[in-house]
């Protein structure tokens, strides 16, 4: 079981504490409207009304003591800037922040925040790659310039060895895991870091990280 504090209860926030705390996590969400508090309350380990700005509020919840921060407040540069800055002086292991624009991220970036998302961008982009190749079954970006796509074996692929296909070299990608069929079972399993033996074949999925235009190369194959 993992600890995490959620600052901000709106849509998103609400959401990601009632579903880490779904899964067995304990989770502290916080809020400074007491009506969004009210509304977690049962379905989150605890709730508080307060304001996250204060470092003295901060230190007084012990958000040292927590694995994970989360600041969901997408519409206010200046407060999530501000937590952000708090928790990083406050020793959180890990703080995840949630943006609505670029100069959002690289603000949040400097203020020490570890990960920086902007869901509806990167959910736009999955539905993006999704729709435009049906071979897409998961995108996730990683930066403005890598990312990890989840993509069936293109077929002039199929039959090949990692090794003989050679695609470090060729397509600049690396190929990190394959989500495969085990052949006694009918049950499927992910082959992390498979050899350069591996033979693909039409049953498996490859999961691959790279840069965003050497990952629409291959959806082009």
């Amino acid at each position: 079981m993992k600890s995490f504090l959620i600052v901000g209860l709106g849509r998103f926030g609400t959401a990601l504490a009632e579903e880490l705390c779904a899964l067995g996590n304990e989770v502290l969400a916080v809020d400074d409207h007491e009506d969004r508090v009210y509304a977690v309350v049962d379905n989150v380990t605890r709730a508080v009304t307060c304001d996250a700005r204060d470092p003295e509020v901060l230190r007084s919840l012990g958000v040292r003591n927590f694995d994970c921060a989360v600041v969901a407040i997408g519409n206010d540069i200046g407060s999530s800037a501000l937590i952000t800055l708090n928790l990083k002086e406050h020793k959180v292991p890990r703080i995840i922040c949630k943006a609505y624009s670029s100069t959002h991220r690289k603000v949040l970036e400097k203020m020490g925040a570890d990960q920086v998302i902007l869901p509806e961008q990167e959910m736009a982009m999955r539905l993006a790659h999704s729709l435009t190749n049906s071979d897409v079954i998961n995108f996730i970006e990683l930066s403005s310039e890598f990312s990890i796509v989840e993509i069936k074996v293109p077929k002039v692929w199929l039959g090949e060895s990692i090794r003989d296909l050679d695609v470090r070299a060729k397509y600049h990608l690396n190929i990190i895991a394959v989500r495969c069929v085990d052949i006694t079972t009918g049950e499927g399993k992910m082959n992390v870091a498979p050899g350069g033996d591996y033979q693909l074949s039409k049953e498996d999925t490859l999961v691959v990280l790279g840069r965003n235009e050497d990952i629409e190369r291959l959806e082009a194959i």
